[in-house]
């Protein structure tokens, strides 16, 4: 049985929403709500890992777990490790699930289900996806896809590639890629010190790096599509959402 953490990675600069961990939805700063979503998942203790004092003051001041790291980290990844070494140095956590701090309305089950492919001691990180059905999304850059060669009544397969372009190309399902991860602590650490991807950077995703490099990521079906905060825009639309689950 894996024994995870969950750490959420948040710092204030923003180029489009400046100060987004602090933006307030109902009197709450953002982060305080995904954290309060990630302790409803009940996978493990929760963590917020904060480049910022003022991040890491609200966390507190509402009850949680926050620990300050280097403001520098051109990552996340390289910032929930860091947080991850504080909070555990005796590696007593095994696996660690990275959860964006701008997900304020992420439903707690998705990130339960996020852990579930780590049960296969083959796969070194897991993250999530939906099947993508809205047209104007199949060539929105915005919106990642997965390519996983899915079997038939299975949720869960290997991912063979991440791409802002429309693929695989014929027929049949797209999958949305949702940007949640659960690392092995191992896996973490070995992710942290590669070098950038050449994919990496030309498609400016991250998890391309550990494709690049060898590593094997699986991805599961969830059921909805957390809403990413990254415009004012997003925000009031966040707002409403939490608004209607209160």
């Amino acid at each position: 049985m894996l024994n995870p953490v969950v750490i959420i990675p948040a710092r204030l600069h923003a180029y489009r929403l400046p100060g987004k961990p602090l933006a307030d939805i109902h009197g709450e700063p953002m982060i305080v709500h995904v954290w309060r979503r990630a302790v409803a998942a009940a996978v493990g203790p929760v963590v917020v890992a904060c480049a910022e004092q003022m991040v890491a003051d609200a966390v507190t001041k509402a009850g949680g777990n926050a620990i300050l790291t280097r403001p520098d980290h051109p990552t996340g990844a390289d910032r929930v490790f860091e947080a991850l070494e504080k909070f555990d140095p005796e590696g007593n956590f095994d696996a660690v699930i990275n959860l964006h701090g701008d997900l304020p309305a992420i439903a707690p089950a998705a990130i339960r289900a996020v852990v579930a492919p780590l049960q296969d001691d083959a796969v070194d990180i897991a993250t999530a996806m939906i099947e993508l059905t809205d047209e104007a999304n199949r060539h929105n850059p915005n919106v990642v896809k997965v390519v996983v060669a899915l079997a038939e009544k299975r949720r869960t397969g290997r991912a063979l590639y991440f791409s802002r372009s429309t693929v695989p190309a014929g027929d049949g399902p797209l999958y949305h890629h949702i940007a949640v991860f659960a690392y092995r602590r191992s896996s973490l650490a070995r992710f942290v010190a590669l070098p950038q991807g050449v994919l990496e950077k030309r498609e400016r995703l991250e998890v391309l790096r550990a494709l690049e490099h060898g590593m094997r990521v699986d991805a599961t079906l969830v059921d909805t599509v957390p809403l990413g905060v990254d415009t004012p825009a997003d925000l009031e639309r966040a707002r409403q959402i939490l608004a209607r689950l209160h």
